[in-house]
């Protein structure tokens, strides 16, 4: 059982509590550092543990600590090496060893998510749908001498991101140093990972050639919106399927021709609009291979509109964490920050799915604020570790599955969901137009509203 001293926090705080249950179950030290070990390419472990740079950095991502020094002056004796040494480190982690960790903090929490129920029906049973996006890091500081006189936003890099929608969580990552680079430009590594059954969702800057006929011929499937520079053929008339939600649906056979010569027939679904969209089209085409009896044309035109999962997750990790941290300007270092923020997103996850066992799904999706969650966790997490040092959470390394899931479930039915609740916000108002006061700078609000008053 649980450290007595742990009654307060689990009473006061049992979020908190669940947060670092989770992390230090999938990521404690012993485990990361035997895993960087077999891992990492280039870097190796000589005075500075990999677990304490992550400890470093999720402190970051988590708002616990403003700042990487921060978060190293809090742990210097811990640590035993300067803050160049730190800095070195961080900056020189492969993009590979960032990605692999994505990879690996998936494989670990993915039991959790499904012993706690938190899986959604799959949209094509017997299918693994994957959805795909890109994110461009956002421009860092001047800091790095080759900066400092440049007046463009220097750009620290960009990922593609694979995010499965049944276990809400992001499932693998590629990253990619140069900010400039065409996302496309990364499609050859995604290819690799395509498995058989995989289903992939994605916009019409992943529509290509290689891409689309790569993933036929892995014996998977996609569901990508049409690149008007597509090449297709058509092989038969356009016919009417029925109607969703958006609009109305037609489909038609196409054949294409991959660049080894080989032939590959799919489908090209047109969904005619009821209301444009914001770049004023009334169309969407949807190119897909999905077999007909498993996707009719109008699923499939239901399952690529919720492709949006990937691009809210996205938003998530802006709003709720410190996912782009503007000071990390050398590009391994952004990424990897990044890549922990990936990681701290799936915390978040494991919390909201074991809420939602003891709470209902609805109530967390549609109530329950994931920016007060995350505000909470960053607000308690130093004052909880200086009365439960990392000692006291060994337990959670050790406890077998299925009792720390129904651990996680225990402490989620001591939460107030009150203090977490989500407030939606009504219709943006058109903002008024100013009133310019010509010789006047500056008003007293005093006055103004004395005026109101009368």
């Amino acid at each position: 059982m649980l450290n007595p001293i742990f009654d307060r926090f689990v009473e006061e705080s049992p979020i908190s509590v669940m947060a670092r249950g989770a992390v230090e179950r999938a990521l404690n030290p012993e485990k990361l550092d035997a895993w960087f070990d077999e891992t990492a390419k280039e870097q190796y472990t000589r005075d500075l543990f990999f677990s304490s740079v992550f400890d470093i950095m999720n402190q970051v991502v988590c708002n616990n600590r403003p700042s990487i020094n921060a978060a190293y002056q809090a742990a210097k004796e811990q640590i035993g090496v300067s803050i160049t040494s730190v800095y070195n480190k961080i900056n020189g982690i492969e993009p590979h060893t960032s990605a692999e960790l994505v990879r690996y903090a998936a494989r670990e929490i993915t039991p959790v998510i499904e012993k706690l129920g938190g899986v959604k029906a799959d949209t094509f049973p017997g299918f693994r749908t994957k959805l795909l996006d890109g994110n461009c890091i956002e421009k860092s500081h001047h800091r790095i001498k080759e900066l400092r006189d440049l007046g463009a936003g220097p750009l620290p890099g960009k990922s593609l991101v694979v995010y499965d929608p049944r276990l809400r969580l992001p499932i693998d990552v590629f990253p990619c140093e140069d900010g400039h680079a065409q996302e496309r430009s990364l499609l050859h590594e995604v290819i690799r990972s395509v498995e058989s059954q995989d289903v992939w969702i994605a916009d019409r800057n992943f529509c290509t050639l290689d891409f689309t006929c790569g993933i036929d011929s892995n014996d998977a499937f996609f569901i990508i919106r049409e690149h008007k520079n597509y090449p297709w053929t058509s092989l038969d008339k356009e016919r009417y399927l029925g109607k969703v939600e958006t609009g109305t649906v037609y489909e038609q056979p196409i054949l294409i021709i991959d660049r080894q010569g080989e032939k590959h027939k799919f489908r090209r679904i047109r969904v005619h609009l009821k209301d444009e969209t914001r770049d004023g089209d009334k169309d969407i085409h949807i190119i897909s291979n999905m077999p007909e009896k498993e996707a009719e044309a109008t699923k499939i035109a239901k399952a690529y509109r919720g492709r949006w999962t990937i691009e809210t997750a996205f938003q998530h990790l802006a709003e709720y964490l410190n996912s782009e941290i503007n000071a990390l300007g050398y590009p391994r270092a952004a990424l990897f920050g990044f890549c922990v923020a990936l990681i701290a997103y799936m915390t978040l996850s494991v919390i909201k799915a074991a809420l939602a066992s003891v709470h209902g799904t609805d109530t967390i999706e549609n109530k329950v604020s994931g920016y007060y969650i995350a505000d909470e966790i960053s607000g308690t997490y130093r004052g909880m570790m200086i009365a439960l040092p990392i000692e006291e959470w060994i337990f959670f390394r050790q406890i077998p599955l299925l009792e720390f899931v129904a651990l996680l479930k225990n402490l989620s039915g001591k939460v107030k969901l009150s203090a977490f609740r989500k407030h939606h916000r009504g219709p943006k108002k058109p903002p008024l137009k100013r009133k310019k006061c010509k010789n006047t700078p500056h008003v007293s609000t005093a006055k103004l509203l004395a005026k109101r008053k009368q």
